[in-house]
């Protein structure tokens, strides 16, 4: 008998769930890859001891997965960190502060879109005041005092999300933004590119006024790779959920050979590994590449290539069923609130990283 697991089709009726389809419908293909990720996420990423981090890029919350899968996912426990281009958390903000955005038809005239002052990501459009009212309403927040000063991304994100659960709170939204569900929880958000977003462009027009904000991009590779290291320190075990590729999952995944080649801590990499993209890896086009490859960077434990995979889909088509699938089976947990923690896990890699260093030296 050849090895795997049999095929069995069964035809599909009327009332069936998430994870009936995901269980005895997805069989093959790349649809095999689905089925492996929401497995491999549900029953093992999702476990208590392991660290998730997700990573975020491409035009996401602007189709609403922010509110519909982001935000589901920290509630209920099941992300522990973030990386994301500022612009999937700039754009999501817009939902939650009321205003609107519209789905059309992408065969439109993009001429007269501009003279009517409309703005289209795709099938997505909104009127141009959207982001003029989202950049002032940024502006207005990062002025404040607790922002004149230098601070990492995660900071930065943690201050705003503050400030904008107060602007949810005030209009009565009935959606909660990703800034602002990570201030409730304590979920840390870095944005490896913070100078690459309507965000860091608002940061760069306030300093040309006098603002004292100023980010700080190696607090922030020091303070994800402390995440990780303190994940595999304890005992416990990290994960890499990626949507798309870009930035977000190189930094993210840079995390093991930061510890590893830069630092000198010994480590064998990510224990789990799971991406949603369209990309190739033989154009050049998938960052970071596959798994297989990944451990030549020391990115990925070779020991656990069973729990990777890659799956070739839009994410906007397997984002939603990962997520409905993990809490269809009633996937939760205590939430490990990292960001409070960050001095602490900072210490603790400084630590390791003097004590190895002593090593190497004597």
């Amino acid at each position: 008998m050849p090895p795997g697991r049999k095929l069995t089709p069964i035809p599909i009726t009327p009332g069936l769930t998430v994870q009936q389809l995901v269980d005895h419908h997805l069989m093959a293909y790349n649809a095999g890859r689905l089925r492996e990720a929401c497995l491999i996420f549900a029953n093992k990423v999702l476990r208590e001891n392991v660290t998730v981090g997700l990573t975020i890029s491409g035009a996401m919350t602007p189709a609403g997965l922010g509110y519909a899968t982001v935000v589901p996912l920290i509630e209920a426990g099941l992300v522990d960190w973030i990386v994301s281009t500022g612009a999937n958390l700039y754009h999501d903000i817009h939902y939650s502060l009321g205003y609107e955005l519209f789905h059309i038809s992408p065969q439109v005239d993009d001429v007269v879109l501009r003279d009517e002052k409309i703005i289209r990501i795709y099938d997505i459009v909104f009127d141009q005041s959207v982001l003029l009212e989202s950049d002032a309403f940024l502006r207005k927040v990062m002025v404040a005092p607790e922002f004149q000063r230098k601070m990492g991304t995660s900071e930065l994100h943690y201050l705003l999300g503050k400030y904008v659960r107060a602007a949810e709170d005030e209009i009565g939204a009935p959606h909660r933004s990703i800034l602002s569900t990570a201030y409730a929880y304590g979920v840390p958000i870095y944005t490896s590119s913070p100078g690459d977003s309507t965000l860091g462009m608002n940061v760069a027009a306030l300093r040309l006024d006098g603002n004292k904000l100023e980010l700080d991009v190696e607090h922030d590779v020091n303070e994800s790779t402390a995440i990780v290291h303190e994940a595999k320190a304890s005992g416990g075990q990290s994960a890499v959920v990626i949507f798309g590729g870009g930035s977000p999952k190189n930094f993210a995944l840079q995390t093991e050979p930061q510890m590893q080649e830069i630092l000198g801590i010994p480590e064998r990499g990510h224990d789990y590994f799971i991406q949603i993209t369209d990309a190739r890896p033989d154009t050049g086009g998938l960052s970071g590449a596959t798994p297989s490859e990944a451990v030549t960077w020391g990115k990925i434990d070779p020991e656990q290539l069973p729990d990777t995979v890659v799956c070739y889909c839009d994410s906007t088509i397997a984002w939603p069923i990962m997520t409905a699938y993990a809490l269809s089976v009633g996937r939760k947990r205590e939430h490990k609130r990292l960001y409070d923690r960050r001095e602490e896990l900072m210490d603790k890699l400084r630590q390791a990283f003097i004590a190895n260093k002593v090593v190497e030296e004597a």
